[in-house]
């Protein structure tokens, strides 16, 4: 870390605590004590109201009111913040008026230098939904659905919701606790427990037509909720040992509601475990595809015949050609 950045950080960290001393400083940022001795009475010549504490346990803390100096990006945190709205670009995300107040405000405290660093950014990197024939820096024109942004909203004060939904030429509505608002292939969806039939139910978002929280004296316990969750979860049919390059091609990508769980202190190897509807035609084919783009580093302990089958069919195919 260069020394203008290190100091940055070290004013917000000490100015998070109510006391703080030398020996702190060089642990938390790996410095020696001259180093950290020096870095502090740089900071309290740049303003920052530091007393010190006398005796065997002192130290120094911040006077009250103190205000830290204007933030400052870093050239790479320029660059970070503005490729992760490139790579968010076309993706419906919520808040979409704020990330665009966003991208407009760090234009405005950068240099010329570095907005053309981000103009050649923007014509040389690539993503899903990027058009390179556009250099407007500010262009997130992907509007999510309307009421995503509302949703989220309500969402921050209650789980506990009535969902008005569009079937066809019915609006139906559904008393659901909210487990999950979650994104996959392009749609958001709404992951609930229906309150009245109690189980598990996924509403996409693009259905919906209004929301709103439902009646308190009508509401079960969060408690009794997982409890009911938990008798109604499927049983594992699918084991997997995976090696280094597994583990590394399942960081790249892999199902929303899959997790693997490492079997040594150092994470190169681990076990998956799930459950796979073989009677869903569009997951198995999905899953099927997913464990070639695992590649070869896994050992199976337990896998559906549908599922062996579907792979050596693929692999039959791929032979053939």
């Amino acid at each position: 870390m260069k020394k203008v950045e290190r100091i940055n950080v070290i004013m917000r960290y000490i100015n998070n605590r109510a006391h703080f001393t030398i020996s702190e400083i060089m642990r938390e940022f790996n410095i020696s004590r001259s180093t950290a001795i020096r870095d502090v009475r740089e900071i309290e010549a740049m303003g920052m109201p530091l007393v010190a504490e006398v005796g065997r346990d002192g130290g120094y803390f911040v006077m009250n009111n103190s205000v830290l100096p204007t933030v400052r990006f870093t050239n790479n945190e320029t660059k970070a913040l503005f490729i992760a709205f490139m790579a968010t670009r076309n993706q419906q995300l919520p808040y979409l008026k704020s990330r665009h107040s966003l991208a407009e405000k760090l234009l405005s405290l950068i240099s010329q230098n570095q907005q053309d660093d981000l103009v050649m950014l923007n014509q040389i990197l690539l993503f899903e939904g990027t058009n390179p024939h556009n250099p407007d820096l500010l262009d997130l024109s992907d509007l999510p659905h309307p009421m995503l942004e509302q949703l989220i909203q309500i969402l921050l004060m209650d789980s506990y919701l009535v969902i008005s939904v569009e079937e066809g030429r019915e609006i139906k509505s559904y008393p659901i606790y909210l487990l999950h608002l979650y994104r996959e292939k392009s749609l958001w969806q709404i992951e609930g427990f229906d309150l009245e039939e109690e189980k598990r139910r996924i509403i996409p978002v693009d259905n919906l037509t209004d929301v709103k929280p439902y009646p308190e004296k009508k509401r079960i316990s969060r408690k009794k909720i997982i409890e009911q969750l938990s008798k109604q979860e499927e049983a594992i049919n699918l084991v997997l040992e995976l090696g280094p390059k597994a583990i590394a091609q399942f960081k790249k990508y892999h199902p929303l509601k899959m997790s693997i769980s490492y079997t040594n202190p150092y994470q190169t190897t681990a076990l998956l475990k799930t459950f796979i509807n073989v009677h869903h035609a569009e997951e198995l084919t999905e899953i099927i595809s997913w464990l070639l783009f695992l590649g070869g580093d896994v050992k199976a302990r337990e896998v559906p015949k549908e599922v062996l089958e579907g792979l050596q069919e693929r692999v039959d195919i791929l032979g053939n050609r």
